[in-house]
């Protein structure tokens, strides 16, 4: 099977490209490379996957409507995984117009090529940033979320309602899946795992948010992918059982899913900082400082519907990812 991969030279989309690609699947891979973060990262990503029968890559931004266009065109891919986007909470409050151009406009040309090639189902990154203000946990797909914190949580909520809708109109058949902290080897050097790690390496204090006093939802990227795959094999359908008197935000009378996609497990940072220290064999400096504009203090994940839809059950424990990623992070940088 044809299968389009957005952001393919990013963390997640490296992963799930990899596991399509070894299972047999033909994957298009398509990303700008942009300078968010060390370009030589993304392209060292990609050297894990040139030569690999049934890869291609095309450098592309998603903004460019024409060039996204024409790839729908020329490859018809039979399913689509968008990963691809402007990330990053604290940028978007610097960074606005990356978000709108990345996220909103991109998506929306990756949901024309959609339509007009009749794709058999598009799996899309949301986020749980999307959870905003909500304090009830563990956070649930059936809950509203209209309190978004960050411009970025903003445009990912806009992102479900545009998938909903063209999975409405088109019968397009859309899936979102809310990722709840991705960690793991080849990760993003803006996440606080691989900055903690390479300051506490390197001698060099880190910064500690809200003085600890944060939890996070941490999940490895190797359950991630298997739920991304598991998932884009299921394609989406409608809920029969659907009523607009009572309506879940998570499902429709159109072919729409909505899940998420994390350990269900939170743990506060102190307890994380503490397995990167083990895992280095250095203790931290550890400076305390305020709560970041944007941030959550918590995430928690419900992944029932997930477990029930595909069979996700997450299994690797925070230890072990965190050692999989120091020893990833020493090989990588020579340290």
């Amino acid at each position: 099977m044809k299968i389009l991969v957005t952001g393919v030279a990013g963390f997640i989309g490296f992963h799930t490209a990899k596991t399509l690609i070894e299972r047999g699947d033909e994957v298009l891979g398509l990303d700008n490379l942009n300078d968010y973060y060390d370009v030589g990262l993304k392209e060292a990503r990609l050297m894990q996957l040139q030569g690999r029968p049934g890869f291609r890559f095309v450098k592309a931004d998603l903004a460019d409507r024409q060039a996204i266009m024409d790839q729908f065109r020329r490859e018809a891919p039979k399913r689509v995984v968008h990963l691809a986007a402007q990330a990053g909470v604290r940028y978007s409050i610097t960074n606005p117009h990356a978000y709108a151009d990345s996220n909103l406009t991109g998506f929306l040309n990756i949901l024309e090529g959609c339509r007009q090639m009749e794709t058999e189902h598009c799996v899309f990154a949301s986020s749980s940033s999307v959870y905003g203000a909500n304090t009830r946990m563990p956070f649930r797909v059936s809950d509203t979320v209209d309190h978004p914190m960050s411009l970025y949580a903003a445009t990912k909520k806009a992102n479900e309602l545009m998938a909903h809708t063209y999975a409405h109109l088109y019968k397009l058949p859309m899936t979102g899946l809310r990722f709840f902290t991705v960690y793991g080897p080849w990760g993003r050097p803006d996440m606080a795992y691989f900055s903690f790690t390479k300051k506490i390496l390197a001698g060099e204090p880190i910064e500690v948010f809200n003085h600890g006093q944060l939890a996070r939802d941490f999940t490895y990227v190797d359950d991630i992918v298997a739920g991304v795959v598991g998932t884009l094999d299921h394609v989406a359908a409608s809920n029969p059982k659907w009523s607009g008197d009572t309506p879940d935000p998570a499902t429709s009378l159109a072919p729409y899913r909505l899940f998420n996609i994390g350990n269900s497990d939170p743990v506060d940072l102190m307890t994380f900082i503490g397995e990167i220290e083990a895992a280095t064999g250095r203790e931290a400096k550890k400076v305390l400082v305020g709560m970041q504009a944007g941030d959550v203090m918590a995430t928690f994940a419900d992944v029932e519907a997930l477990r029930s839809a595909v069979g996700f059950t997450p299994s690797t424990p925070l230890k072990v990812g965190i050692r999989r990623f120091v020893d990833w992070y020493r090989g990588y940088n020579g340290v």
